[in-house]
């Protein structure tokens, strides 16, 4: 019994390969990715704040109306509610929907508007530090030397 040989055949990687992880370990790629993790987070986080907290209590301080059901049927079925409405197949027009989307996008534009203020002054006041002045130049600093040499002289 012989060992088994093996045949070393090298498989050349495409250059696009190397480019592209370039591409993606750069600082700002990165950074995007996170950005758009955190805010799909957030974003589930609004939807339930708008879905759970906010729509219950302005439907109850309008009269108990549930916004979500809040419709018009264009064609198909009449039904007492937009998830009987879809399930029969009828054409709606979804207003409760719709006036959902715009508190969402009401919080969340607030939200950022606050987050990008507070932002803003946390890196001005970073800028109103005060900083050390920069050492003179070496030329100066011997300039200044000679001129108290010469000064001690004369006296």
């Amino acid at each position: 019994m012989s060992a088994p040989t093996t045949s070393h055949m090298h498989v050349r990687r495409p250059a696009w390969i190397d480019e592209f992880r370039a591409f993606i370990m750069r600082g700002n790629v990165v950074d995007l990715a996170v950005g758009i993790i955190i805010g799909v987070a957030f974003t589930a986080v609004v939807n339930s704040l708008v879905k759970d907290i906010f729509t219950p209590i302005i439907g109850l301080l309008v009269g108990g109306i549930d916004f979500t059901n809040i419709f018009v049927t264009l064609k198909g079925p009449s039904q007492a509610t937009l998830a009987d409405a879809q399930k029969a197949g009828a054409v709606t027009l979804n207003f409760g929907v719709f006036l959902n989307a715009v508190i969402q996008f009401l919080i969340v534009s607030f939200a950022v508007f606050w987050m990008i203020k507070v932002l803003t002054r946390l890196h001005v006041r970073e800028e109103a530090a005060p900083a050390a002045p920069p050492p003179p130049p070496r030329s100066e600093v011997l300039l200044e030397e000679i001129r108290d040499l010469l000064a001690g002289r004369r006296n």
